[in-house]
């Protein structure tokens, strides 16, 4: 249950929201209230504060950072609404300066509480609070754009828009402005560790975020040492692993357990919660949500068996790989199909001989029964069930195939926006039953942008670079235990032969841990994995049984440093153009 402050504070922030400017550089930070009056009395500046906050509600900022999975290996979009998936990306493209502008009306924000908050007429001890607040919140902003850009113009104080000249800072020097801003909240004795459940309080930045922010910066670096001990000082400070399972984790009654150090906070009010149910979710969500967003089809075939062991579908169906994609779409077929049915499928090039009307179903479950539990807790698979509704009445639906069934009536079919297609569909932060969310556009399920797995397996990477092999096999069996697999050097699929084998075993555990969470992406630029990953040969949107709608495209090594949007470039004339990019 959210508080009455936290319910207050945001939707003060919310009409502050609602009348920003839309420049690029969104300096207008309170819309109507001008800066000069927003540092006049504490109550005054606990919104200007709080407004920072609200910048976490822009999609590319916080609350929509799920969307970006596609970009990554665990998710895809299922229109093709991303140029830079299908090589057609150029600097014009409203992805990359809504990213820039939506990160710097946060920066802003941010510089003009740190320049002003030295004036308001508040106790020594909340003035040094909220300043690091705001300190944490800008190194949050300019990481993000740093990790993109690689490099951007560094503001630290409030500016206005012909004041915005500079041109791009080094990669270099914007880790080190981020690590100072952290640094100084870490030493700021006003600012707690973290907050327990329930707190007043709940949801503003605390040390544990200051120090998981500043390990991340330090992985960018390679400084791995460094990362390591912020890391570790994030257990200090009293997070641990929500113990509850892992499909719990992402409900509303378990969003503020000791696992959650920073996350969007969200209420069932409009313009106040998140829309994820409404984006991963099928027809048969609460609300009819949309299935705009898929899980990838061979990011699921990546999970391992739960006793560690590599998944491969000739182990359950032997010959599949073998197979056409169209000859294997008989597998995920229902029991007791229609001759017509049958005869529309073969058409297509289904080899009919393998199927099994008393069977069927059976079969293909087996591919699904024994794996890491996370899959199933994360995506709906074929013949699994879902707790839906229509209207107001929740009922129980199956993912057929062929789909023939009805909202409202056996045999209750889980309906998509794509009947005609087969895709995984997410089954976590999507609504279930009737009762969950108050609509399918505002979810109150807070949005966990750092949570203590995410610690420990980026703590598990800082110590297998730095050859303690144990040290992080340790962190990451903490991580599988709680999925319920196979612990690392458990049993023979299990044993890690080297730092080369752990490294990727880390890659693969934070991939199945974070699907779904806007995690991934970032994660494969930094590898420089995105490549060849993303765009392996056959890439691309496909059917649960491998069958390709269209495919990805890789323009060159370039995109992994993104372009300095084009309007912003033609106003500021001191930015230069990134390698291999052009208008």
């Amino acid at each position: 249950m959210k508080t009455l402050k936290k319910i207050a504070a945001y939707s003060v922030v919310a009409l502050f929201m609602s009348s920003c400017q839309p420049d690029l550089l969104d300096l207008s930070p309170y819309g109507s209230v001008a800066s000069g009056n927003m540092w006049t009395s504490e109550n005054m500046a606990e919104k200007g504060v709080n407004a920072i906050y609200s910048t976490l509600f822009k999609d590319y900022v916080g609350i929509g950072l799920y969307k970006l999975d596609c970009f990554g290996v665990s998710a895809d979009c299922r229109d093709q609404d991303y140029n830079i998936l299908v090589g057609k990306a150029n600097t014009s493209d409203g992805m990359f300066s809504n990213y820039w502008s939506q990160h710097y009306a946060g920066i802003q924000r941010a510089n003009d509480a740190i320049a002003h908050l030295p004036e308001v007429n508040m106790s020594d001890a909340k003035k040094a609070r909220f300043m690091a607040e705001a300190k944490i919140l800008r190194a949050y902003f300019y990481y993000k754009l740093n990790i993109m850009y690689k490099g951007v113009p560094l503001y630290l104080e409030p500016i206005e828009l012909e004041e915005c000249v500079q041109g791009q800072a080094s990669e270099a020097e914007v880790w080190a402005a981020i690590i100072q801003d952290l640094t100084d909240a870490i030493g700021e004795s006003n600012l707690p560790d973290m907050y327990e459940s329930g707190n007043a309080d709940y949801g503003h930045v605390t040390k544990s975020v200051a120090y998981a922010l500043r390990g991340k910066a330090y992985l960018y670096q390679k400084e791995w040492a460094k990362a390591a001990s912020d890391f570790e000082a994030v257990g200090k400070c009293g997070h641990k692993l929500f113990e509850g399972g892992y499909k719990q984790l992402f409900k509303e009654a378990n969003e503020q357990s000791p696992e959650m150090i920073f996350s969007v906070q969200c209420i069932g009010l409009s313009g106040l919660g998140n829309d994820i149910s409404f984006r991963y979710g099928g027809r048969n969500a609460f609300g009819q949500g949309w299935n705009t967003f898929l899980s990838s089809t061979d990011f699921v075939d990546t999970y391992e068996n739960a006793d560690g062991s590599k998944f491969n579908w000739d182990d359950v169906l032997p010959g599949y790989s073998a197979m056409s994609p169209e000859a294997r779409a008989v597998f995920f077929f229902r029991d007791h199909m229609t001759q017509a049915e049958q005869d529309t499928w073969a058409a297509k090039g289904a080899d009919m001989s393998k199927y099994l009307p008393d069977g069927n179903e059976a079969r293909i479950k087996k591919a699904y029964e024994t794996r890491d539990p996370r899959l199933t807790a994360s995506i709906i698979t074929p013949y699994s069930t879902y707790e839906g509704a229509a209207s107001s009445t929740a009922y129980t639906y199956t993912l057929r195939w062929p789909y023939r069934g009805s909202d409202v009536a056996e045999p209750f079919d889980l309906r998509t926006d794509t009947n005609n297609k087969l895709y995984y569909l997410f089954r976590k932060f999507v609504a279930e039953g009737a009762s969950e969310i108050p609509n399918r556009s505002y979810s109150p399920i807070d949005f966990p942008l750092i949570r203590y797995a995410d610690v420990l397996l980026n703590q598990a990477e800082a110590y297998n670079e730095m050859g303690e092999t144990e040290k992080a096999i340790q962190c990451v069996n903490l991580v599988r235990e709680r999925a319920g697999i196979a612990l690392l050097n458990s049993n023979a699929a299990t044993t890690v032969s080297g730092q080369s084998d752990l490294r990727e075993r880390i890659r693969n555990e934070r991939r199945w841990e974070f699907n779904g969470e806007g995690v991934n992406f970032f994660d494969e630029m930094r590898w420089k994995t995105w490549h060849e990953n993303k765009f392996a040969t056959g890439a691309g949107l496909k059917q649960i049984w491998g069958e390709k709608e269209y495919s990805y495209v890789w323009d060159g090594d370039f995109l992994y440093t993104w372009p300095a949007p084009k309007e912003e470039r033609d106003r500021n004339t001191n930015l230069t153009l990134a390698p291999g990019w052009d208008d």
